[in-house]
Parts: structure tokens; C-alpha cells; sequence
């Protein structure tokens, strides 16, 4: 993969000022942490050579002196919302967080269920983590928040909040994604903690929008594709103009509630000089290890499109509003680009017209188009994998991989003792499928280990690929988006 984005110097850069705001203010400083701390794929794939895991490798350094606070809203708990890039719902996210983040010798002190509003599903999580020992607190909302500041910041404001107790230095305020009470809940603290003479501090750890990029460079352009559905816009922030002369980008949600912030920080510290603009508030030292800008404007430019598809298909399955899409194609035409800018889409639908079935095309780390369509028995996903690994390992196209011998006995399984609706066969069936052959055949065995090569490929789908086709190749590591159709006229599909 070509690099654009060097991490190694990033993560030093942003360990130093890290540690330097946290000096501000007596070494101790509550950190919200924005984005993702564990697989970041966007910051990876519009910084092509970001580590996605780069942030908590970050804390990683720091565990010493490091202790985390995992947010999460309850009104988000009640709706089930879905964390998009994996599926599953945000109070699974956290737990599966939790599990990540004490894997690498991190410190979870807590966890906060935020606008707590006696919800029975949020009562249910509380019980679930506190029969597994875990601290949880509940934030009820405040009323007249945030404006109401005298209110706000008051005994029955933040005051009656129950205290978090931590014992570090540095306090990482997570969530599974925006809007989970972050900032709440670190200007809680710090109200708490001024009240007890601890002259605590807060601070933001920010990737996106780079504030130190142009308003329209395609990095900051993709940040706003990617929270499209939130209605996220980029802006000069108007207030770091004033203060230095100055121009840096930061995004309406910040600009906007940045006087209220600064008014209760003032209030809180009893200091207006703490910052002077929402840029200041942010560490955010992305802009200056950017080495190859052609090649991140490139990345970026495939990621508006990536994110016009995901929209779309979330649209065209009643997931989404037709807002979203309409703002990704304004964006997309602030870039000058198409749906076909993806360079897997033209030969994936080609492939479908000639095949007149679903299809996919994938481009190969090598730059090779390789093609596979809806078969019989097999899925589009699972013919393109197949016809991937024969193609990268040398194998002839009329070679079968997989032995009648493994292949009838699971059709068998699968149509007549599981009586499973859909024939064909998934990707995760079909791997499993290679994996047994390989253990004999030595054309399977070579194919098998070609797998390694499809991380980082990108794809697409003429349709709607079903749930397990794509979490299987999300797990290969190929980047993949669709046409929004669906495969079949089925109302029922998963």
C-alpha cells in the first residue's frame, strides 16, 4: 500500500502535546476522546498509512498514567442504534470495547449511561455490567442544558451528578460514537473536582476535520460525508480568526456551542483565559504528518464515494433518509467525481449486464481487475473470492478448489437437515470449504494462503450483498461497497 500519512511521527507529535496540555493543568486532565478507539477504518482509509488502532496504541504509552470513562447515551441503548462499520449495537460495542481496551493492560475505571431517563433497556445493560462487577453511574439530563449555565453549573446542575472517582492523571472519556454525553461528562467532572479544590482541565482528541487543511480539501470533505446522517458541516472557526488572525477549520456542532462552553469552563475555573476558540480546545496534530497530499486527496476522494453507496443502500433498505445521500452528492460534485469513480464499480456492473445476474469486481492490490457473478451455488462474494485466489496463485480458471466430496455433503446439510431457504453457498461457507479441501489438495492449500493477499483490495457489488457476505469480507480485509439493488425480489432478506 502506498503511504501518505506517516503514523510514527504523528503518534509522537500527539503524545507530546498530549502530555503537555495535561502539564497545563496540574496533571490532570479529562480528555474526550473523538472517533474511534479501536478500528478506525476511515482515519485509515483517507490517511492511507494511519494505523487504525493508532489511538489506543497511543494510550498504550501512556497506561501508567492513563484511566478510561466508556460513555454511552440511553436513549441510544432504547433504539438499539447500530454502529455502522461493525454491525452490532452500541451497548455491544461497549462491552466488546471494555473487553478490547483491558486486553492491551488499559485501565476501564467506569462506565456512564448518560440522559438516563429511567429507561427499562438501560436499566437492563446497568444490571448486565454490575453483575459482572463493573462501576456504572447514571447522568440524568439537566434542565435547561446548556444554556441555563447558572442552573448548570450549580448543586443541582452538574452537582447532581454522582462524582466519578478516578485516581490518574490523565481521564479518557470514550464512546461507541457521537452524541454518548463525552463532554457532558467531562465538565461534570471537572465541576466536581473544582468543588474539591482540584483544578482538573479539559481537552478534546481530534482527528477530524483536520484543522489545520483547507475547508474544501477532500479530507475534511470526507469527514463531512462520513457524518452526513448528523448533518456535520466544516467552517472556519470564527473565533481562532479573531484570536490569532488566523484561519482553522472546525465544525458547526463545536463552533456552535463553543461560547457556552467557554462560559461554563469561566464559571467552572473561574478564568475566561482557558481558550479562545473550539480549535484550541482540540489535540490534533494529524495535519502536520500528512507526506503524500496527491495521494491522501486520492484516498479521500474514494471515501466520499464509499460513503454516497453505504448511504444509499442504507436509504434503498429504509435504514437512512434521503438527506444523507442528497449531501453526499453535493459533496461528491465539491470533488468532482461520480459513482463511477470507484474503480471496482464500472466492471462489477458490467459483469452483472453480461452475466445477467449479481456480480462483483475486485481490484487487486497489483491493480488487476478479477470478476465473479452469481452462480448456481455460489454467492457473487464467494465466486470472486474463489476466482481471486486461483488468479494470485497461478491456478487455471478450470480447476475446482473444492472436492465434490466436501461440496455435496454440505449442499446436503444445508438444504435438506438445516432446510435453508437460500441455496447458494456463503463466503464463510465457502472458505470453510477451502480450508477442509486444503488439507489434501495442494492447489486449495496455495489458494488458502493467496487469502492474505486481498487485505486492503477494494470491491464492489451490482447488489446489496447479504449480511454475512459482507461481514466475511469486511474480516478478509477488502474494502467493499454496492450498488443499492437488491439481488432478488424477496422482501425477506438478510
Amino acid at each position: 500500500m502506498k503511504i501518505g500519512f506517516d503514523n510514527s511521527s504523528y503518534m509522537e507529535k500527539q503524545t507530546e502535546q498530549i502530555l503537555k496540555r495535561a502539564e497545563q493543568f496540574n496533571h490532570k486532565l479529562y480528555l474526550e476522546f473523538g472517533g474511534k478507539l479501536f478500528d478506525d477504518y476511515h482515519a485509515a482509509r483517507v490517511l492511507p498509512g494511519f494505523n487504525l488502532n493508532g489511538k489506543v496504541l497511543l494510550l498504550e504509552k501512556l497506561k501508567e498514567k492513563t484511566e478510561i470513562i466508556i460513555c454511552i447515551n440511553a436513549a441510544d441503548i432504547e433504539r438499539n442504534k447500530i454502529r455502522a462499520d461493525l454491525g452490532i449495537t452500541y451497548d455491544m460495542d461497549v462491552l466488546l470495547l471494555i473487553d478490547n481496551v483491558r486486553k492491551m493492560g488499559l485501565y476501564i475505571s467506569s462506565i456512564v449511561i448518560t440522559q438516563y431517563k429511567d429507561q427499562p433497556s438501560a436499566d437492563m445493560f446497568k444490571n448486565k455490567l454490575e453483575l459482572r462487577g463493573e462501576k456504572v453511574y447514571l447522568h440524568k439530563p439537566i434542565v435547561g442544558y446548556p444554556t441555563n449555565i447558572e442552573f448548570i453549573v450549580s448543586d443541582k446542575g452538574y452537582g447532581a451528578n454522582p462524582y466519578i472517582e478516578t485516581t490518574r492523571p490523565l481521564v479518557v472519556v470514550a464512546g461507541p460514537g457521537s452524541g454518548s454525553g463525552k463532554m457532558a461528562t467531562c465538565l461534570s467532572q471537572i465541576y466536581h473536582e473544582n468543588k474539591k479544590n482540584i483544578k482538573a482541565g479539559y481537552a478534546k482528541f481530534e482527528t477530524f476535520p483536520i484543522w489545520n487543511l483547507p475547508l474544501n480539501h477532500p479530507v475534511n470533505l470526507a469527514y463531512e460525508a462520513a457524518t452526513a446522517d448528523l448533518n456535520d458541516i466544516n467552517a472556519i472557526d470564527p473565533f481562532y480568526l479573531e484570536a490569532y488572525g488566523k484561519t482553522a477549520v472546525n465544525y458547526n456542532r463545536d463552533i456552535e456551542i463553543f461560547p457556552i462552553v467557554k462560559n461554563i469552563l469561566t464559571k467552572i475555573m473561574g478564568t475566561d483565559k482557558v481558550y479562545r476558540s473550539p480549535t484550541d480546545m482540540g489535540v490534533n496534530m494529524a495535519g502536520y504528518c500528512i507526506t503524500d497530499d496527491a495521494l491522501v486527496r486520492e484516498a479521500a476522494k474514494q471515501e466520499i464515494v464509499r460513503r454516497y453507496f453505504r448511504a444509499s443502500c442504507y436509504y434503498k433498505e429504509g435504514r437512512a433518509e434521503i438527506n444523507a445521500v442528497k449531501k453526499l452528492e453535493i459533496i461528491m460534485e465539491q470533488v468532482g467525481v461520480t459513482p463511477e469513480y470507484g474503480s471496482a464499480v464500472v466492471p462489477a456492473l458490467e459483469k452483472s449486464g453480461e452475466s445477467k445476474s449479481p456480480a462483483m469486481a475486485l481490484i487487486t492490490n497489483g491493480g488487476s481487475v478479477i470478476t465473479g457473478r452469481t452462480t448456481d451455488i455460489l454467492s457473487a462474494a464467494s465466486s470472486l473470492v474463489l476466482n481471486c485466489v486461483k488468479q494470485l496463485a497461478g491456478i487455471p480458471n478450470d480447476i475446482h478448489l473444492i472436492s465434490p466430496a466436501v461440496l455435496e455433503p454440505m449442499l446436503m446439510l444445508k438444504e435438506k437437515i438445516l432446510c435453508d431457504k437460500n441455496p447458494l453457498l456463503s463466503l464463510n461457507e465457502v472458505l470453510n470449504a477451502l480450508s477442509i479441501c486444503a488439507a489434501t489438495d495442494p492447489s486449495a492449500e496455495k489458494c488458502l494462503g493467496k487469502l492474505y493477499d486481498l487485505k486492503g483490495c477494494t470491491a464492489h457489488s451490482s447488489h446489496i450483498l447479504s449480511k454475512a457476505d459482507e461481514d466475511a469480507l469486511k474480516k478478509l480485509g477488502i474494502d467493499v461497497t454496492c450498488t443499492p439493488e437488491f439481488p432478488t425480489s424477496d422482501l425477506y432478506y438478510v
